[in-house]
């Protein structure tokens, strides 16, 4: 079996052209697939947690014959073949059963490889990782979405096919670029639609009326340059009952006296609140930031199992 490669990251900005490659963003979580000669596949997130459990329907199978390291995204569709955050949160469990891989099968979009029949791709072009990509014939569950360049098609082309059909956005990737292991850089860049923030939860608000007995808000934060956790807002809105129950259950055992944010929380937004070890990390589509560092108009996506609280920084 090869070995995991951490994942290359891109920046955000607007769309480059002249060299450039395009590809949708998709909604779904980052991880490594490996295949060895004999099929047998494993997951890796990008945190370098072994997941293969968790996804079990995610194959090799096809690839059977090839050692492969493949880059890409874990997905589940809607009943309109688009990719669906909110269905993937169905999916966080560890050992899932027949009935739910039945409900929310999932795929892997594979977008890169990185290794090929024991040779290490890294510092061959993007262009050329991309054919070589599209020559594998993976099947099943292994998917290898379609990829444009700046000769092909303009990104304000691809952006309003985004935009048609609620994607997340658009990466682009210059054709020239080798691939930088588990490095940030500006030979990837990312363009979404909408505005969405990863958080660390380090409190919660009990609920009133309807959702008495249970959470009403989240408080939220990410860290700075010199990381500390800086308090950035609240989420109240986006949950449904389960998603409320679950939360609920995960935040309990994480209670402490102290709230873990490095600034102060207002008065008005620390009453009554449960302060909680700042372990898990959530998303959230907001509208934009207040002058003062606070998110505005947030609405709940889901938790981030794939992202580990150090790694939630302030834009």
């Amino acid at each position: 079996m090869p070995d995991a490669i951490a994942p290359m990251l891109a920046t955000d900005g607007d769309l480059p052209t002249g060299g450039w490659g395009y590809e949708y963003k998709w909604d779904g979580y980052r991880c490594c697939l490996r295949v060895a000669r004999d099929g047998e596949t494993r997951l890796t997130s990008r945190r370098g947690l072994d997941i293969t459990a968790t996804y079990p329907d995610v194959t090799g199978e096809a690839l059977a014959g090839r050692e492969v390291v493949l880059d890409g995204e874990i997905v589940v569709l809607d009943d309109k073949g688009r990719p669906s955050f909110p269905l993937l949160q169905t999916r966080h469990l560890r050992t899932p059963d027949a009935s739910l891989l039945e409900r929310s099968p999932v795929h892997f979009f594979a977008f890169d490889v990185l290794l090929l029949d024991g040779e290490s791709l890294l510092d061959e072009p993007y262009a050329a990782r991309r054919d070589l990509l599209t020559s594998l014939d993976a099947g099943g569950r292994v998917v290898i979405p379609p990829g444009y360049t700046d000769e092909d098609i303009s990104p304000d082309q691809l952006l309003e096919v985004v935009r048609q059909h609620s994607l997340e956005g658009l990466i682009a990737k210059k054709l020239d670029s080798r691939y930088h292991p588990g490095k940030r850089t500006r030979q990837w860049i990312k363009r979404a639609l909408w505005h969405t923030q990863e958080v660390v939860i380090g409190g919660w608000r009990p609920g009133e009326g309807r959702r008495a007995g249970t959470l009403g808000a989240l408080l939220l934060g990410a860290h700075d340059e010199a990381g500390d956790l800086r308090y950035v807002g609240d989420v109240g809105t986006g949950f449904s009952d389960k998603v409320l129950e679950d939360l609920h259950g995960r935040l309990t055992p994480l209670e402490r006296k102290t709230p873990p944010f490095a600034t102060e929380v207002p008065r008005d937004r620390a009453r009554r609140v449960h302060w909680v070890a700042p372990e898990l990390v959530g998303e959230v589509v907001h509208r934009n930031w207040t002058p003062d560092g606070r998110l505005r108009h947030t609405t709940w996506r889901g938790l981030r199992a794939d992202k580990a609280p150090e790694d939630v920084e302030l834009p």
